[in-house]
């Protein structure tokens, strides 16, 4: 981190570096995407997380072309389609081009899709995509143990990062475990549980908010930062984006982190990866 970008980065497992908060724009409309980015831009994030299936890379690449922000400041990370994973190569060179970039900071198969068994055919595609320069790292997003041991057992490359649902009713030890055992990173995607419970409203949350005068989504974000896990909050909205990145000027106590810790309950909200195809 440096005195005007607060965010720590992380070492990848090939000798890349990942900022350890990003933004996402998971259900951002493709025609919002570009004033919404460059808000986000503006407020001090450098890395953005989209994909192919969210159909708005195009705005993703018309705000960071605009943005003026050098490329080497950036973090930009896609996915490949779960209909493309027998056409990785063509479908990340797509990606590029509408996201206006010569290369990606990193390159995820987004779902596994058990069922088309073609995640290796496709990871395979992954490793020539990082051989040659045109990603700097890849990985993967919902995979559970044994897509990774699949992977382990097929292919040469080890994913640097697993992208998977995580938030305190749901933080998949298993997965996590296994993932920092064989080096992979853990990136969270629904790190407030997609207001799909009361997480916010939980005294675990809010007594720790009222200590350090924040808000509840902060300290959930913090949770997050100090557990070691790389999250990007998604919002529509500049104030709660700023929100979203003031969180590097408090630290949760050891109490405050195992009261949260302790909300798992096996509470999924989005789809199980052996059923999403």
């Amino acid at each position: 981190m440096t005195a005007s970008n607060p965010v720590p980065t992380i070492a990848l497992n090939n000798d890349t570096s990942i900022p350890q908060l990003g933004f996402g724009v998971f259900k951002v409309d493709p025609p919002e995407t570009e004033r919404i980015v460059t808000d986000a831009l503006e407020v001090g994030y450098r890395h953005i997380d989209t994909a192919a299936a969210y159909e708005n890379e195009g705005g993703v690449g018309a705000a960071l072309k605009a943005s003026g922000i050098a490329r080497d400041e950036l973090f930009i990370t896609t996915k490949l389609a779960n209909p493309r994973q027998t056409q990785a190569s063509a479908a990340f060179e797509e990606s590029l081009e509408k996201l206006s970039l010569d290369y990606v900071d990193l390159y995820l198969i987004h779902w596994p899709t058990p069922e088309r068994d073609t995640y290796v055919q496709a990871w395979k595609e992954l490793e020539t995509i990082a051989e040659s320069g045109r990603a700097k790292a890849i990985g993967v997003s919902n995979f559970l143990v044994p897509h990774l041991q699949r992977l382990f057992e097929e292919t040469s490359i080890v994913p640097a990062v697993d992208q998977i649902e995580l938030h305190p009713a749901y933080q998949q030890p298993d997965v996590t475990s296994f993932a920092h055992e064989h080096g992979i990173h853990i990136e969270a995607w629904g790190p407030l549980g997609q207001g799909k419970y009361d997480l916010l409203e939980l005294p675990q949350i809010t007594e720790a908010a009222a200590a350090h005068g924040k808000t509840p989504a902060q300290i959930v974000i913090r949770w997050h930062l100090q557990r070691g896990n790389i999250v990007f909050p998604k919002s529509n909205r500049r104030e709660r984006m700023a929100e979203n990145f003031d969180v590097f000027d408090f630290t949760l106590t050891d109490a405050e982190l195992g009261a949260i810790t302790a909300l798992e309950r096996g509470g999924r909200v989005g789809a199980h990866p052996n059923e999403l195809n």
